[in-house]
């Protein structure tokens, strides 16, 4: 069965450059074992990697051990829900992709709230012209 997104749409990938995920298959899919909840899918700034340093939770040193590059403000990543609604709280959220943000992030933050921060595009840009 189809891990779901947010929307109730199958899950779409996040990112494979860098290629993010729990299981590091570049999508926000998830288990049991993923304590922190990586379900959603983020677009990181310079805002949002400060914070998380600042948190103790630095994403931009490379941690190769943990198949880690390092993020820079663009790339999209599967952050933990927690951290995201930290980040929101402190004014410094990330923007995030609900087609690639997994459905259990919704047990953390609530749809509305993610919606707020949403930057999905069509695949087609044209879609957006009626």
């Amino acid at each position: 069965m189809p891990e779901k997104n947010v929307l109730g749409d199958e899950l779409e990938p996040c990112s494979l450059d860098p290629v993010t995920g729990w299981f590091r298959d570049g999508s926000c899919a998830t288990s049991p074992e993923d304590l922190g909840s990586h379900t959603i899918c983020a677009v990181v700034t310079a805002e949002f990697l400060d914070h998380q340093k600042e948190i103790g939770n630095d994403l931009m040193t490379p941690m190769p051990m943990y198949q880690f590059p390092g993020l820079q403000p663009g790339d999209r990543w599967c952050v933990t829900a927690r951290n995201w609604l930290k980040a929101h709280h402190d004014g410094a959220a990330a923007p995030v992709v609900l087609a690639a943000t997994h459905e259990l992030a919704n047990q953390i933050v609530p749809l509305e709230l993610l919606e707020r921060y949403a930057v999905d595009v069509p695949d087609f840009p044209g879609d957006l012209i009626e």
